[in-house]
């Protein structure tokens, strides 16, 4: 049968402004996956919508949304403000708790550039909360002092091309006290441009977060 799915536009409102998201739940959903994406980019950055688009079709539940107001983001420096970037995280995610057709679901997050970042702090504010985690091409190592809190299994993955990204991904990786996995995509660049490196990414992607998510709501 077909797998149908529930696209919605959402306005998040968090101390006094309101995020743009684009929320898309499939028929009997195992799970919430909330996107943080990397400086520069937004809930309609193509390459997580690739993503995401295969995360639903595995019955996962996908949320994309804009970590910053398009003034915010008018400031460079916000972009690679961690700390900022986290606490929007951690507003959405209670949001997402509390919102009724998602509020049950288990929920993982998939970061990218500084985004994997921001997720991984977010990951150790809410410990148990968060079930699994993915950096594609993420920067682990902004946060490393908050690594050895985060309890949700990890998966580092990373183009084989980009020397500099893999090498801080590696120093992240020792600081991982959790369930991890550092994932390198042969013959791909930062942005995994090269063709079926994407694809790769997803798909790998859906199989940890099925792995993880299933049986633990």
């Amino acid at each position: 049968m077909k797998n149908e799915f529930n696209h919605r536009t959402v306005s998040i409102q968090i101390n006094g402004v309101i995020l743009k998201g684009n929320l898309v739940v499939p028929q009997n959903p195992i799970g919430l996956v909330i996107f943080s994406h990397g400086s520069g980019s937004s809930r309609l950055s193509p390459r997580n919508n690739y993503v995401a688009e295969v995360l639903q079709k595995n019955h996962l539940a996908t949320l994309l949304f804009d970590l910053l107001t398009e003034d915010e983001d008018k400031i460079y420096e916000n972009r690679f403000n961690i700390d900022l970037l986290t606490l929007r995280l951690i507003d959405v995610t209670q949001w997402a708790q509390h919102t009724k057709e998602i509020q049950n679901l288990p929920i993982a997050y998939f970061g990218a550039s500084t985004g994997a970042a921001s997720a991984l702090k977010a990951a150790a504010f809410f410990d148990a909360d968060i079930k699994s985690i993915i950096s594609r091409g993420g920067r682990p190592d902004l946060v490393l002092k908050d690594l050895d809190k985060v309890t949700a299994p990890t998966l580092l993955i990373v183009g084989g091309w980009d020397d500099v990204v893999i090498e801080l991904n590696e120093k992240a990786y020792q600081k991982l006290q959790c369930e991890k996995k550092l994932e390198i995509i042969p013959n791909a660049t930062h942005l995994f441009e090269e063709p079926g490196k994407l694809e790769a990414v997803a798909r790998i992607s859906a199989s940890w977060f099925t792995k993880h998510m299933m049986n633990k709501k």
